[in-house]
């Protein structure tokens, strides 16, 4: 299995054609003093945009980005792009992140560092780790896939065999959140032999089963599946479009960049710890960093496809069934989901580690790199003599 290095370089007219259809947006109305009401809100739309097209200089986050060491790799005819920082210490752990939607490889360039050279960052550097971020299938600069049912099983089995056959990682640990916990909680699953650890940020896959053999709910769980019918009324109608109607949706935001930054910028906005107030958590250039990887690399469709694969070819477990390796929770209070611990015990049977953390939300990496990254240390801290 070949690794080649990668360095990252847009090509000049991506960003002139860029420009161009950010000056000439066609904007839509808005009803007076709604706010985000009705969905991504106009005036601070146009604010982002026209500091999209005036301000944000791509070529310093590219700088950014290319002084981590990335690489690609081909597993099954599938090009993978990965970030691999190796960790300063006397023996690190090779540990995994996977991104969730709409996030990406850069939502990990926070949290890499404490990882890798904690003792640069007021750790231990006995709690080092060899920290490999890639990005899935689909999204970033991995290759858009051109066959039917690339959805987190597929993504579990190109990870592990990249990390072991590749990098010659015998075994390793694994963290994620969104679609990233589903792939994490995959890999505990099916490749437990090679799995130190698991470490989530959701719980959202696999599902347990809850038909009457199942033991009771607690009022805590009966609460927690009310949220989630209510989040699901009220904010899960991206989700429906994406697992339904992906290519529909594709032809507007591939073609308008002031589309696909209101598609995003809006979720950053309800999912983050930010109290209605999105810049007190992400800079503009964050965000516009973040936007510009999908709308450079085309891959709005292929990212929002994996919700329809998900869909048409998921994985629960049965009744009896759950994950035995040694599991971690970090609960943010304002990720999308806040299930109770003994929910995610009918899933995660040696659930060693259950943090409810001060504040953040769904891309802890990002907001809260500082928290996630110390869960994490001290999760696997004793996972590491084993």
């Amino acid at each position: 299995m070949e690794i080649k290095p990668f360095e990252m370089h847009v090509a000049e007219d991506v960003l002139d054609d860029l420009g161009h259809r950010l000056s000439n947006t066609r904007w839509p109305d808005e009803i007076p003093d709604t706010g985000w009401d009705y969905g991504s809100n106009l005036k601070y739309m146009m604010e982002l945009v026209e500091y999209w097209r005036t301000d944000f200089n791509w070529r310093a986050q590219e700088k950014l980005i290319n002084s981590f060491d990335h690489f690609m790799v081909d597993v099954e005819g599938q090009a993978i792009h990965f970030m691999h920082e190796r960790g300063t210490g006397p023996n690190p752990m090779p540990l995994i992140l996977t991104h969730g939607w709409p996030g990406s490889f850069f939502e990990m360039h926070k949290i890499i560092p404490l990882l890798a050279d904690p003792a640069s960052h007021g750790g231990d550097p006995k709690d080092s780790f060899d920290v490999v971020a890639p990005s899935l299938p689909g999204y970033g600069f991995s290759g858009r896939p051109t066959r039917r049912g690339v959805q987190i099983q597929k993504v579990a089995d190109y990870w592990a065999s990249f990390m072991t056959q590749g990098l010659g990682y015998e075994r390793f640990g694994a963290q994620g959140g969104d679609l990233g916990a589903g792939v994490t909680a995959r890999l505990g699953s099916e490749y437990a032999q090679n799995l130190i650890g698991i470490h989530l940020t959701s719980v959202n896959r696999p599902s347990p089963y809850l038909g009457p053999e199942a033991r009771a709910l607690s009022e805590a769980e009966k609460a927690h599946l009310n949220q989630r019918d209510n989040w699901q009324q009220t904010e899960g109608g991206y989700a429906h479009m994406h697992r339904t109607k992906p290519q529909t949706l594709a032809y507007g935001l591939n073609d308008s960049p002031a589309g696909l930054a209101a598609w995003i910028a809006e979720k950053y906005r309800t999912w983050s710890d930010c109290h209605g107030d999105l810049e007190s958590r992400f800079t503009k250039d964050e965000l516009l960093t973040t936007i510009t990887i999908y709308w450079i690399t085309k891959t709005i469709n292929s990212s929002t496809r994996m919700y329809f694969e998900n869909q048409n070819h998921s994985w629960d477990l049965n009744l009896g069934e759950s994950i035995h390796i040694p599991t971690a929770m970090a609960v943010f209070p304002q990720e999308i989901s806040h299930p109770p611990r003994e929910w995610a015990e009918r899933s995660y049977s040696n659930l060693q580690s259950w943090t409810e953390m001060p504040r953040g939300g769904h891309f802890a990496a990002l907001e809260e790199p500082e928290l996630l990254a110390e869960d994490i240390r001290a999760f696997f801290r004793p996972l590491r003599s084993r």
